[in-house]
Parts: structure tokens; sequence; C-alpha cells
């Protein structure tokens, strides 16, 4: 059995899901998805993964509130987290950093830049 890094994709947009968990698999990641912020923060805490994709715009909880529960949690505040987003503005980018999270990528991106940038995050260059 390998051991397959997991990556959460927590985003409700349906193509970019798609999308992006093809690809991670394609590169031999574990993929969970999560389409909004509370049910982010049940796999997370049921399933501690090596990566977060974490849409900042999500029904119920955002992006934010996610990864402030990720940092406050001993057991996950070292996953890394990409936050995926349409917004542009400096400071929600502020925001994010401020939280802790290790990148940003905005909308509309390259699923394989994602993909580079995952692997770069967690060590594993090909």
């Amino acid at each position: 059995m390998t051991d397959k890094p997991t990556v959460l994709i927590a985003e409700d947009e349906e193509t970019i899901v798609e999308s992006l968990a093809f690809l991670m698999e394609k590169e031999g990641f574990t993929v969970s998805i999560a389409t909004n912020g509370q049910s982010a923060i049940d796999i997370i805490s049921r399933d501690i993964p090596d990566m977060i994709l974490l849409d900042v715009m999500m029904p119920g909880r955002d992006g934010f509130e996610v990864a402030r529960s990720v940092r406050e949690n001993t057991a996950t505040k070292h996953i890394p987290i990409m936050m995926l987003t349409a917004r542009t503005r400096e400071i929600d980018r502020r925001k994010g950093l401020e939280l802790g999270v290790d990148d940003f990528v905005t909308k509309p991106f390259s699923t394989r830049d994602v993909v580079a940038r995952v692997k770069a995050l967690l060590g594993r260059r090909t």
C-alpha cells in the first residue's frame, strides 16, 4: 500500500472541484471534497489532510473561518493552506496571511499551476 498524500478541496464551484480533483488524483494524491465551510471543518477534524485547497467564498462558514479553525487546532495548525479566491483586494490577501495561509491563487487559475504549487508546498517535486 502506498502512502499517498491527501488533499482536501474545499470549494463550492462544481467545475473547479471536478478539474482539480481529476488532476490531483492523476498526480497521485488522495482527494476529499467539501462544498461548504462547515463540512470542510468536519472533514479536517475527522481525517486530517496533508494539504487544504480552500475557497474564500463558500456557503455557511467562509474560507477565513475555516483557516482560523485549522490554525487554532494544535492537531491541524501545521497543514499547508492554499486559498483559491476570486477576490483580488489586498485586504483579503492580508487577512489570509494573518491567519497563516501559505499561498493564494486568484481565479480564474490554471489547475496545472495549482498542482505544481501543491507539490511545492508539500515538498514533493517530481
